[in-house]
């Protein structure tokens, strides 16, 4: 008797799924996000992505910040498509009407505390496969920050609190100071 072989998703199936619907297409398996944020989440989220925003345009830069929900199709050979909580992409050719297709410069990801090995394990082996060139991994249970540099010749990451002020690698100037956070 031949075991039924699992249905591996396409590009097209995730893109059907109803809006309402939050999920991820993972190497064909699609993952499903149903939980809502919790408020410390979405009020890291948020002063993360207004504290980039606000950067990029004071220096009329040429990168966007888009906050998830927003589809990033990361490799184009594989059926991959994340949904990132914030990311900062500097090269327009990659935006589409559907989202990212490649890799963002910059990825953070605010970790769930019911999967945080999605964040810790599988996503930062995927956003490193990619050529992400930086990935943040911020946990509020925790209150640490995992930074990762993908561009150095080896793999640099360093850990920091929510009392440090750190350094956005792939600007020159821009610093995130997560005490002004009001959690």
């Amino acid at each position: 008797m031949e075991l039924a072989k699992p249905k591996i998703y396409t590009e097209e199936d995730y893109y059907s799924l109803p809006e309402n619907i939050r999920a991820e297409l993972i190497d064909g398996d699609l993952i499903y996000n149903q939980a809502a944020p919790s408020r410390k989440h979405q009020t890291i989220l948020m002063e993360l992505a207004g504290t980039i925003r606000n950067y990029i345009k004071a220096k009329a830069g040429s990168c966007h910040i888009y906050p998830a929900p927003f589809a990033v199709k990361l490799m184009e050979d594989r059926n991959t498509i994340v949904e990132p909580d914030i990311s900062v992409i500097c090269d327009e050719d990659k935006l589409t009407d559907r989202g990212c297709t490649g890799a963002p410069d910059w990825i953070i990801e605010i970790v769930s505390p019911g999967n945080p090995r999605h964040d810790y394990v599988l996503k930062l082996n995927l956003y490193n496969e990619a050529g992400v060139r930086e990935y943040w991994i911020v946990d509020p249970e925790k209150e640490s920050v995992w930074v990762y540099y993908f561009e150095e010749s080896e793999f640099k990451a360093e850990t920091y609190s929510f009392k440090d002020e750190i350094k956005v690698n792939i600007y020159d100037d821009l610093y995130i100071d997560f005490k002004e956070i009001e959690l």
